[in-house]
């Protein structure tokens, strides 16, 4: 799939606590921070042994699996929050307690192989969703949680965010 150039938003067009996504997103333009981010996964999850996806590095920490399906969980959100502001929204829309989604995930019975299907099929709906965009939505701005953010700042923070995580497990789980 070919995407139309977003570039990265520039400071004040999203909340400064999501800066550290900006910089773990790679490329020039979203569609190349996606597709970086897709591989990303990929890569990751071959090297993730099997006696590891419910794996803690520490105590009141995620497993390993649990980490991508908050990868999942938050560009879900993420994602709507982008349709709802490119559409115009003017309500403040919620944000998400993030502990609290993955106790309701029961992200243990589930295999990981249906867990990485889920992801490439978020992916796709996420890129497909920036690709429809035109230039009038994707100019918009509105509230997430309470903060400013514009319509491309939502996908950088998505792709930023996957990166993120990423590199955590890469660091802190299969270390």
């Amino acid at each position: 799939m070919l995407m139309k150039t977003i570039e990265r938003p520039r400071p004040g067009d999203y909340p400064a606590y999501h800066g550290a996504y900006l910089l773990a997103a790679q490329g020039e333009h979203l569609a190349s921070a996606f597709r970086h981010a897709t591989e990303q996964e990929k890569k990751t999850r071959a090297l993730v042994p099997d006696d590891k996806w419910e794996y803690r590095y520490a105590p009141g920490k995620w497993t390993t699996k649990e980490v991508f399906q908050h990868i999942i969980d938050t560009e879900r959100v993420f994602a709507y929050r982008a349709l709802c502001i490119a559409r115009n929204e003017r309500a403040d829309l919620p944000g998400m307690n993030e502990d609290a989604y993955q106790a309701e995930a029961r992200t243990s019975v589930r295999p990981i192989d249906d867990i990485m299907r889920e992801l490439r099929a978020v992916r796709e709906s996420t890129m497909e969703l920036f690709e429809g965009l035109d230039p009038i939505a994707l100019g918009r701005s509105g509230t997430a949680n309470g903060k400013h953010v514009t319509v491309p700042a939502l996908g950088w923070i998505i792709a930023g965010h996957s990166e993120h995580h990423l590199r955590i497990i890469r660091e802190r789980y299969l270390t």
